[in-house]
């Protein structure tokens, strides 16, 4: 079967972005997403069929890419480390361009995602996001319609739980990103227990082998409660001296910090009825890639 080299590149080059940022969903790496979409244009270039819908088609490559990427051996024992945190990204800096739905590539959604397993993450998608039926859904991630019906439903439970901190505006979210930044640098740990809810989650990710940073080991779990996270930051905050700007981080305001001009760590929260419940801090270097540059000085 021969293809027009000119309309497979323009059809894949309408869906790059969205490919991209499905990978990415699915994944949480934006390395490994621009692999699997770079994949799925060799096999699209190369394929044997006549595709009506170039979209369906190839949404359906990239998940099965991903699935498979998933499901390997060292990707579930990456998976499988409490302190991990999806890939902070600049959306426009970083490749994927905007994207309709900012919601669905903020950190707070991709780590509920990254807490659903390989299918149940596929199958919320799919529904979801391209509205594909059942029965496409069924073949895709082996399993029965029942069973996807069953594994979405758990799913949208999960998402919902987190949901509430999908929606506060850029402005709350940068006034209480500086306020937290400010009571951090100064010590004041009463005012950083009155910002955090009480039942507050603190992430911090040095990466596989840990990162020190002013001499603090990185957290290897997760830290619960207002006043843990708040003692935990007054007591770190002041042993590395790093500058800071603000960037918008999967498409919500968020701190980066530099060492010597390089991404050094990234700050994002998770925020709902004027308080903080999530605090991810990412600091594993080899994965900080997609971050911003630093704005030169003048």
């Amino acid at each position: 079967m021969s293809h027009s080299p000119n309309a497979d590149l323009a059809a894949f080059e309408s869906q790059r972005a969205l490919l991209v940022a499905h990978a990415y969903r699915m994944l949480g790496d934006l390395g490994r997403a621009e692999d699997m979409v770079q994949e799925a244009w060799l096999r699209w270039t190369g394929r044997q069929v006549e595709v009506d819908s170039p979209r369906a088609y190839l949404v359906t490559l990239v998940t099965r890419l991903c699935l498979n990427e998933l499901n390997s051996a060292t990707t579930r024992r990456e998976e499988s480390r409490g302190d991990r945190l999806p890939e902070p990204v600049d959306l426009d800096a970083g490749g994927i361009g905007r994207v309709e739905l900012l919601d669905q590539v903020s950190m707070a959604f991709l780590v509920v995602l990254q807490r659903l397993t390989a299918a149940e993450r596929a199958i919320l998608l799919l529904r979801d996001v391209f509205d594909f039926d059942y029965k496409e859904i069924s073949g895709l991630v082996g399993k029965t319609e029942a069973a996807c019906r069953k594994m979405l439903e758990r799913a949208r439970q999960n998402v919902a739980a987190e949901k509430r901190m999908f929606a506060a505006s850029d402005e709350t979210h940068r006034r209480m990103l500086e306020a937290f930044t400010r009571a951090a640098r100064s010590g004041d740990l009463d005012s950083l227990v009155s910002m955090l809810a009480a039942d507050a989650l603190m992430i911090t990710d040095g990466g596989a082998a840990g990162r020190r940073a002013g001499g603090i080991r990185n957290l290897q779990a997760p830290l619960e409660g207002a006043r843990n996270i708040a003692s935990f930051v007054v007591a770190t905050a002041g042993r590395a001296v790093l500058e800071s700007e603000l960037h918008e981080l999967n498409g919500q305001p968020a701190l980066v910090f530099y060492e010597r001009d390089v991404p050094f760590a990234a700050l994002l929260l998770g925020i709902a009825e004027g308080r903080i419940h999530r605090v991810f801090f990412h600091a594993d270097a080899g994965r900080l890639r997609f971050l911003g540059p630093r704005t030169p000085r003048a």
